[in-house]
């Protein structure tokens, strides 16, 4: 078992790196350009309404073996091969009276380039991805660009951004994270690109997943025009309510006064992915529907667990925790707030535990919903989650609710400017993410179903994938990730072909293949009766 600190950058590393997909490249429809036919000097930039340009610097860059630079917690990512010769240009803007530095990154491959720009979303509190996220794009033939919003370097480290020396919240960050950055990205991005190739972008895209699905969902919902297609995964949007829904792992076993180890969380895991694996029809080791798998985790009541050479037996307490952490965060009433983390996803995430010096055991709560509700909700650093009550925690979700929905909620279900504006929006999202419930995508997609006139309308510029067993951002699970989601939302930009499925696949331990093809919302993959369970030709979509 890692420790809760090794865990915790790994996942974060994790969802830094794989966010982004370079995509297919296919020919762009106008002859390419490439910044060496410019030179890589300083361009002009007009600065985006409401902002004020206060510097731009240009270098070329020989391209190559790329590295990148730590930011503390994370570890460095791994380095980028065979990266194109690029121009990197840096444009710093400013809005008056925020008192913000919003430092733009963009990236020019010399030659190959498709005409397409792409911009690279962030994850947890970081706004961009100024490592691989960039390398990928510029090597898939794509313009990019990334965004650190003014709140650098922010993966946790909000406490030198968020609030104000009267400790109050700083609004004007605030708001370049949850929306206004990405917008002057957009424009930015695209006027630099242009200026540099000497012609316009051809096709703009947006590329992001967690941080980066909910910036994707932002710019749908406000910013209508800014991108041709939008790859949203794994969405945080509600993230209001969400991020304090997140930290109801942990309020369970500080108020019920137990603490499981992750050997005993993985049991339940693995007893009811045992008991719910063929709710598709295949013996294939994945939950299909988590939301229907009906496993009563009192049925392990009594078992025994060998942990660390420790043999421990599960007990009622331990079966009522993981009851409530699946049921999800609720009313003193029995009202249900959010939803909780799926059955099948891991526990590790979300209801961490330690055992400590004493022999005791202890929460070790995931620090993105803890500094959200510390910091954002409290305006207390220092405050202690662990001993927030149930009543307290409906008071916290609340509170959240109605000061944050309209800065970050993101989860404006009308989306009718974006489908005029002719974009398309593409998602697919875990059904075992550990860290961002899946039933609250599939809640958002409802909504915009409702609103906009139904599935079959909302299908023409909106589709959400769910695929069955893969954690957060791709980054863990045992189900098949997709494996080109960015061409197949080029393709239905550029070539009118709408996705019906997501060709998908992993290596399980043995080394063996798993391909899937997932399936648009509302059908889900269901297996036909005969054929090898690892196999995509075995299955079909059907109605849920």
């Amino acid at each position: 078992m890692k420790p809760p600190l090794v865990a915790l950058m790994s996942a974060l590393a994790l969802s830094v790196l794989l966010p982004v997909s370079a995509g297919a490249v296919t020919p762009s429809p106008k002859p390419a350009a490439h910044p060496a036919q410019h030179g890589c000097a300083q361009p002009h930039v007009a600065a985006p309404a409401g902002a004020v340009v206060e510097s731009v610097t240009a270098s070329h860059q020989p391209g190559g073996t790329v590295t990148f630079p730590a930011v503390p917690p994370l570890p460095a990512p791994p380095p980028a091969e065979d990266v194109p010769a690029y121009c990197d240009i840096t444009v710093t803007l400013t809005h008056p009276g925020a008192h913000d530095y919003e430092h733009l990154r963009i990236w020019l491959p010399d030659t190959g380039w498709t005409g397409r720009f792409q911009a690279v979303g962030g994850s947890a509190y970081a706004a961009g991805d100024f490592g691989s996220g960039l390398a990928a794009a510029i090597k898939g033939g794509y313009a990019a660009a990334t965004t650190d919003a003014g709140v650098t370097p922010a993966y946790l480290d909000v406490g030198a951004w968020a609030l104000d020396p009267d400790g109050t919240v700083n609004k004007p960050l605030l708001k370049d994270f949850a929306s206004r950055s990405q917008h002057d990205l957009a424009v930015v991005g695209k006027e630099v690109t242009a200026e540099v190739y000497g012609r316009p972008v051809g096709y703009s895209y947006f590329n992001g997943c967690s941080t980066g699905g909910r910036q994707g969902y932002m710019e749908a919902q406000r910013y209508a025009g800014d991108y041709d297609g939008i790859l949203a995964d794994a969405p945080g949007t509600n993230w209001d309510e969400f991020e304090v829904a997140t930290l109801w792992p942990q309020v369970v076993m500080n108020q019920e006064h137990t603490f499981p180890t992750s050997c005993e969380f993985s049991a339940f895991t693995d007893a009811a992915v045992k008991a719910c694996d063929t709710l598709d029809g295949a013996p294939d080791g994945l939950i299909a529907e988590p939301e229907n798998c009906a496993f009563d985790p009192r049925r392990l009541i009594g078992r025994t667990v060998v942990c660390d050479g420790e043999t421990l037996r599960i007990s009622a307490a331990d079966a009522e925790v993981v009851r409530k952490i699946w049921d999800g965060p609720t009313s003193p009433s029995g009202r249900r707030l959010w939803y909780g983390i799926p059955v099948g996803a891991s526990f590790d995430g979300l209801a961490g535990t330690r055992t400590n010096s004493d022999g005791t055991r202890s929460g070790t709560p995931f620090d993105v919903p803890a500094i959200w509700v510390s910091t954002f909700v409290a305006h207390q650093p220092a405050f202690d989650t662990s001993a927030i009550t149930y009543r307290r925690f409906a008071e916290i979700f609340r509170q959240s609710q109605e000061q944050y929905d309209g800065v970050i909620g993101t989860d404006d279900p009308d989306l009718s400017a974006f489908r005029e504006a002719g974009g398309k929006l593409l998602t697919y999202h875990g059904d075992a993410d550990q860290y961002i419930p899946t039933q609250g995508t599939v809640d958002y997609r409802r909504r915009v179903d409702r609103l906009m006139g139904g599935t079959k309308k909302v299908d023409d510029f909106y589709r959400l994938f769910l695929a069955p067993g893969v954690g957060h951002c791709g980054e863990s699970g045992t189900g098949p990730v997709p494996t080109d989601p960015l061409g197949a939302l080029t393709n239905w930009v550029e070539h009118g072909k709408a996705p019906d499925t997501l060709p998908a696949a992993t290596t399980d331990a043995t080394g063996r293949t798993i391909s899937r093809d997932l399936c648009r919302y509302p059908l889900i993959s269901r297996y036909d009766g005969h054929g090898d369970p690892a196999a995509a030709t075995s299955y079909r979509c059907a109605a849920a």
